[in-house]
């Protein structure tokens, strides 16, 4: 029969051979998906998360909004948080209906933006372009335009709505045609940040991109007026009426407002909760 002072001794000589401490518990991972262009303000609020909560590891990725929707809806992956570049994009795919499972039954929107062309000292044309001019430059032969999928990203579809209120706004019949060709295929990724590269090595002239983005990137931009830059909730019914033709259905232009959700799927709900709470407060 083993003695108490012996049993002791036992777990002593075990702890001493282990490094003489007991082995750290596993951090936690928050796992989020999000829009492209978020990539860079999440990484400091992730950052700062992972301070306020040293036991987590937030393991981000980031696509085109619609694509990372479909990763939940379609390919069954797990996310503890989505965010997103049109809020609308997760009562469409997370919602459920038509014999669709529900992925989510609520979003808050956390953030308004602005679409614009962004571009460096070699674009073509970048001593002349101005707010007055930008469609005339825009369609000119020989400019390269880099744009985001329209079926995988908001910012793809947002730009073709842009440019539809533009032609109504300046009455110039076929104005977004024009412009639109100067931005083939070629020149598309899912997500637009994916082209910045491109502009800065003269690859492409402009890129279609939001207005924050810009920003953060030091980039040179066209202000463009509100009535066609999707940032002014009190321009909803006109922006309505510009409607982009996409493989997922036609989407009617929207107030730019980013949102998030916790999807049904979540391994951490609660711990999404509390990064939710954390970002609207940042």
């Amino acid at each position: 029969m083993i003695s108490r002072t012996m049993l002791v001794a036992v777990i002593v000589l075990l702890v001493t051979v282990a490094g003489g401490s007991v082995p750290a518990a596993m951090p936690v991972t928050l796992t989020i998906f999000g829009a492209g262009t978020l990539a860079a303000p999440f990484r400091q609020i992730d950052a700062a998360f992972e301070k306020q909560h040293p036991d987590v590891v937030v393991h981000a990725q980031f696509g085109g909004s619609v694509m990372m929707a479909r990763k939940v809806t379609d390919l069954h992956q797990h996310a503890d948080v989505l965010a997103v570049a049109d809020y609308n994009v997760i009562p469409k795919y997370l919602f459920g209906g038509e014999a669709r499972a529900a992925n989510a039954d609520w979003y808050a929107g956390f953030a308004q933006n602005a679409t614009t062309f962004v571009y460096a000292d070699k674009s073509k044309f970048a001593k002349e372009i101005s707010r007055a001019n930008w469609y005339d430059i825009l369609a000119r032969p020989g400019v390269q335009i880099g744009r985001s999928n329209p079926d995988t990203d908001p910012s793809g579809y947002q730009t073709l709505q842009m440019l539809a209120l533009a032609e109504k706004q300046y009455r110039l019949l076929g104005l977004a045609a024009k412009v639109v060709a100067n931005a083939p295929l070629a020149n598309m990724r899912d997500t637009e940040t994916e082209l910045l590269a491109a502009l800065q090595l003269g690859q492409i002239d402009y890129l279609a991109i939001y207005r924050s983005d810009a920003l953060q990137h030091h980039l040179k931009y066209l202000d463009l007026p509100a009535a066609i830059d999707l940032s002014d909730p009190a321009d909803a019914a006109s922006y309505a009426t510009a409607v982009a033709h996409t493989k997922n259905g036609e989407v009617p232009g929207k107030p730019i407002v980013y949102a998030v959700t916790i999807p049904s799927g979540a391994d951490q709900p609660d711990l999404a909760a509390t990064f939710i709470a954390f970002l609207l407060r940042a």
